[in-house]
């Protein structure tokens, strides 16, 4: 399985890549700043859930459509009135998705253009790196409404940015701009107005050309031991890097060196 033949009403999926092996993902509600319905997260967690079993993907991509917002996060309009119980059962679909996204067998990148606040901040925060535009605006702003960042904001806030700083953020509802966020570490690079999804491409094609192995065993090595102490994170690293000594794609990728060639990587 390489290219889901699915189509969505709240989200737009392309396939990039020789093989078809980066998934670009749009947030495609751009005349709400692609805020998010129940529908796009039901859509969006079917996707991601499928694509987990794809054998073929290297990396995936999450952008938001139009200039304005990567995403402003819930739909409070359909969230106005919405019975507890109602809440509480699209609650559960974000959090699946925090922790699909963030455990996503393979890297995931955000391309941020505009505003990511609230639920857009957090699905930002969720993926393995940010690339923002020089236009981007972050802010966790559920302190102002009543509630808390229930989408794994207050966690990956404060292991991006340091607890003080989150706390700042999060007790005030304050947004940032995108020099900040990458002065105080929230995002990976700035770029200029309209180049984000064009750079996080550019790097999505650069892990597509490392070992899927080796890229998969490190996201799990350092998601896993950044939760607990050195030496168990390191045992984990050291338990990754036996596997990979005796896989094929070891003795080609050290063959490919020697050959001055390109690496034809195997999964195995």
């Amino acid at each position: 399985m390489s290219i889901v033949q699915e189509s969505y009403e709240m989200l737009k999926v392309k396939y990039k890549g020789e093989n078809n092996e980066i998934m670009v993902v749009t947030l495609n509600r751009p005349e709400v700043m692609n805020a998010m319905n129940t529908k796009m997260l039901e859509e969006r967690l079917r996707l991601f859930r499928e694509q987990a079993y794809n054998e073929d993907l290297r990396c995936v991509v999450i952008t938001g459509a139009g200039e304005r917002a990567f995403s402003t996060g819930g739909d409070l309009k359909e969230r106005n009135g919405m019975s507890d119980g109602t809440w509480k059962r699209q609650h559960h679909i974000i959090e699946e998705l925090v922790l699909l996204t963030r455990d996503f067998p393979v890297p995931v990148i955000a391309a941020v253009e505009g505003y990511a606040l609230a639920g857009g901040c957090e699905l930002a925060l969720s993926t393995d790196f940010i690339i923002a535009s020089e236009t981007a605006v972050f802010g966790l702003s559920e302190a102002l409404r009543g509630i808390l960042p229930g989408g794994g904001g207050l966690q990956n806030l404060a292991r991006a940015i340091g607890v003080r700083r989150a706390k700042e953020l999060i007790y005030t509802g304050r947004k940032i701009d995108a020099a900040l966020a990458y002065e105080w570490g929230m995002v990976n690079r700035v770029v200029s107005k309209g180049k984000a999804l064009e750079t996080a491409l550019e790097l999505a094609e650069m892990i597509a050309n490392t070992a899927p192995m080796a890229v998969k065993a490190a996201k799990v090595s350092i998601n896993q031991g950044s939760e607990t102490d050195y030496h168990t994170a390191y045992a984990l690293d050291i338990a990754a890097y036996n596997q990979l000594v005796t896989s094929e794609d070891r003795l080609e990728g050290v063959a490919a060196f020697n050959e001055k060639r390109r690496p034809r990587w195997k999964n195995q």
